[in-house]
């Protein structure tokens, strides 16, 4: 018995592509729902723990002023001038929104902030015309 091939052509080794693109896709959904998104990306922030049993702000506009341990103050992510309550005022001011309602100034202090640097931002905000002002905390982890 021959079992060569008499037509004279050899068959060409196909690759099947489908079972790459499947994996490839699970790979990708996978990362996708298992991935968290930071508003504070990139500042080393450790907030303080309190008791998370209050009603949150239901605000559609925020203001958030980050404080980091180092005394850097950033509103909206945008460094502001100085650390004086004058800079962070108009740094407040000008990320206010033109219209609607008044937005709700979110402190995200670091639990090594200085205490001055926090009054100073509560400061602002008062001289900014801003009166909602809350805090950012952590659920303290449960033993």
């Amino acid at each position: 018995m021959d079992f060569r091939h008499t037509s004279g052509q050899k068959d060409e080794p196909e690759i099947n592509l489908v079972p790459l693109i499947d994996v490839m896709l699970v790979i990708i959904i996978f990362l996708m729902l298992t991935t968290t998104f930071n508003k504070t990306a990139g500042l080393a922030i450790a907030l303080p723990t309190a008791d998370a049993s209050g009603a949150a702000a239901t605000a559609s506009e925020e203001i958030v002023v980050a404080v980091t341990a180092s005394g850097d103050i950033l509103v909206n992510g945008r460094s502001a001038s100085d650390k004086s309550v004058d800079a962070i005022a108009s740094a407040l001011a000008g990320a206010r929104p033109a219209k609607g309602a008044e937005p709700v100034v979110v402190i995200n202090a670091d639990a090594q902030a200085a205490h001055q640097n926090v009054i100073n931002v509560m400061q602002a905000a008062q001289h900014a015309g801003l009166s909602h002002v809350t805090f950012a905390t952590q659920q303290e982890p449960r033993r």
